[in-house]
């Protein structure tokens, strides 16, 4: 049993789980960023399991599951605060156009209440004004809708009079975690400790936990039904293709919506409501000459599969609810009932299995081809020169100074040959593209063996400070999702010139300083500036990252005389990073005395890049080996390589 819970989220779900867990005798806090922007209030509330013919048989359990909830549920949240939900099972309508011949013939999946099938002529009966190319329809008695601003204003007026903590603007903007728990987390505030911990922030999920859920952008509007018209004419839900309408018993009708790929992109757009119009006209066409009342845009929370995240993570006092996509209003009241019978009762159903954040992980983490393992040379120890020891990063130790990336290889099985060939423990990932499709980062979760490699999350694409701060904070979250619960390490890039890719030392001095009193081993990748490099060290950085020349551009070794002076004067490791194009050029950087190389273009722009790898590895070897051994002095005149003494006459 815990007994204070921070609630993270006041949309829906967080405020549905805060009344339920305060019922059942629960100290319950909820942060809420910005209450008015939840996905709560860009929603419809249809309540559609059997219209929506979900195809995942947990989901629709789930979904039907909760619908039969509503009615005792509503009335509950009635009996706590006088106000109305506007819950009304007025039943689905799924007209059926010309055309759709497929959808006459297939039945709808089973459903404990079967829907029926109206023909042409009982379903414009049914519902006069319907267009005249519906052909038919299913008629679904079960479904129904709900109010969902209403609602959210409900449970908020029952929470706070239930006593939980409503806080309103609190931005929440990391987990602090130890040993596998959550110890805080850290707001614009200050930090804030908890017993539990619930994520419920939909669409946003990701910028605090590294779970694929992306938004999926919604527009919609509403009209009204003019007075002068007395008797509502449309009392049903009209489900159509790529189109609803959503009448309110206030004489509102909601039309809605898109579905957009388009990040957090705000505002309604021309062109969808003139598709949102088209399509409602068509399906019901006196809607033409109804007054518009409201436009409105949102975020859905979407994960791959389109099904939620629900119950436990990789922390034992942290619990996801998360990624409802388009039935979060649906699933508030079974989603409540779940978490908080795992939080309070430690209570699994067994439904929850379904749902679980592990099966985005449940791929092999060994690639499924064969990967060609590429052998190195080994040089007996006693040959090595006695020097020779293993490089320390924050009190981590790796037998290989190469260092490898995941970013532009033409595929991903040559990204994991390519890997394995380099040899390397350290792997740098960037945290703003591992969860995207983009060539090289598909799969990478599942794509890599993290017990053999040691992730290296870095801030590519940051601009700003603040931004690689958060975005570190994230990195450190998505390394503890996969296994590695005690990695600290983050290669800072703080990087706001998108043409030539230089870092910004200012803005690396100032998140490198904030990271480090936050517990990070900092790597920050920096121009080859020895003041800067001293600086980080100062600060407590676990390397620096001085570039050979601009990332990518393949030049070699453009910044050698200050480089030599930051390995002088260093007494933590030194990274070679960006720039190198050949092993020729990797070499020479080791033979100045780096600890360490980072190359990722070389490798994976080369012809051959499992090749190229290994010949990295060959270089970086050969180049410390030549560091340790020291190199034979220069002289002005040549020297005979063979003694002129006890020579041949």
């Amino acid at each position: 049993m815990t007994s204070e819970v921070l609630i993270i989220g006041g949309g829906v779900i967080g405020l549905a789980i805060a009344v339920e867990l305060k019922l059942r005798g629960a100290k319950v806090t909820v942060f809420c960023h910005d209450y008015q922007a939840a996905a709560t209030h860009a929603a419809a509330g249809m309540l559609a399991p059997d219209a929506e013919n979900i195809p995942n048989e947990a989901m629709r359990s789930l979904c039907r599951r909760s619908r039969a909830l509503y009615p005792d549920w509503t009335r509950k949240l009635a009996d706590l605060t006088g106000l109305n939900t506007g819950y009304w099972p007025c039943g689905i309508l799924a007209p059926v156009y010309e055309g759709q011949g497929d959808k006459v013939n297939a039945s709808p999946l089973p459903s404990p209440d079967s829907p029926y099938w109206l023909n042409q002529v009982a379903i414009h009966q049914y519902q006069p004004g319907l267009g005249a190319e519906v052909v038919g329809g299913w008629w679904y008695p079960e479904d129904g809708q709900v109010d969902n601003r209403a609602l959210a204003r409900v449970l908020w007026t029952a929470a706070e009079s239930l006593g939980v903590e409503l806080k309103d603007g609190i931005k929440v903007e990391a987990f602090l975690q130890q040993q596998g728990e959550v110890i805080g987390v850290q707001t614009n505030i200050g930090t804030i400790h908890a017993d539990h911990y619930v994520l419920a922030t939909g669409a946003w999920s990701n910028t605090l936990i590294p779970l694929p859920v992306r938004p999926r952008k919604g527009q919609m509007l509403s009209v009204r039904v003019p007075d002068f018209i007395p008797e509502l004419p449309l009392t049903r839900v009209l489900f159509g293709e790529n189109i609803y309408i959503v009448p309110r018993r206030d004489r509102t009708i909601i039309i809605g919506a898109t579905s957009e790929d388009v990040g957090f992109t705000p505002h309604n757009t021309p062109a969808g409501i003139q598709t949102l119009l088209q399509q409602a006209i068509n399906l019901y066409p006196q809607l033409q000459d109804y007054p518009i009342q409201q436009f409105w845009w949102g975020f859905r929370p979407a994960t791959p599969d389109e099904l939620p995240i629900l119950g436990t993570s990789h922390c034992q006092n942290l619990t996801l609810a998360t990624g409802h996509y388009r039935n979060g209003i649906l699933l508030a009241p079974i989603t409540a009932a779940l978490i908080a019978d795992l939080i309070w009762q430690q209570k699994s159903d067994p439904i929850l299995s379904n749902f679980y954040y592990t099966r985005f992980h449940t791929q092999s983490s060994t690639p499924s081809r064969m990967v060609t393992h590429f052998s190195i040379p080994q040089t007996p120890h006693s040959a090595l020169p006695t020097q020779h020891s293993p490089l320390t990063i924050a009190g981590r130790t790796f037998q290989s100074r190469l260092m490898t990336g995941t970013g532009k290889y033409r595929s991903i099985e040559e990204m994991q040959q390519s890997i394995i060939a380099s040899g390397c423990e350290i792997v740098t990932v960037a945290v703003r593209r591992v969860q995207t499709k983009a060539p090289g980062h598909q799969g990478l979760a599942e794509a890599l063996d993290w017990t053999k490699i040691w992730m290296l999350p870095n801030t590519a694409g940051c601009a700003t400070a603040e931004e690689a701060i958060r975005v570190a904070r994230l990195g450190r979250e998505m390394a503890k999702l996969l296994g590695q619960e005690d990695n600290n390490f983050i290669k800072l890039e703080v990087i706001p010139d998108p043409k030539y890719l230089l870092p910004d030392p200012i803005g690396t001095l100032q998140a490198a300083e904030q990271l480090v009193k936050e517990g990070f081993a900092v790597l920050p990748y920096i121009n080859a500036d020895p003041m800067l490099a001293k600086r980080l060290e100062e600060i407590g950085c676990a390397t620096v990252m001085p570039l050979a020349s601009p990332i990518g551009s393949g030049q070699g070794l453009k910044t050698t005389a200050n480089i030599q002076i930051i390995i002088e004067n260093a007494s933590i490791p030194v990274v070679v990073d960006a720039g190198i194009g050949s092993p020729s050029e990797a070499a020479q950087a080791m033979e100045l005395g780096a600890d360490a190389l980072l190359i990722n273009s070389a490798i994976a722009l080369a012809k051959n890049p499992p090749a190229m790898a290994q010949a990295m590895n060959l270089a970086a070897v050969a180049g410390r080996l030549a560091y340790l051994a020291g190199r034979m002095p220069l002289k002005t005149y040549a020297s005979a390589s063979s003694p002129l003494t006890g020579t041949i006459n």
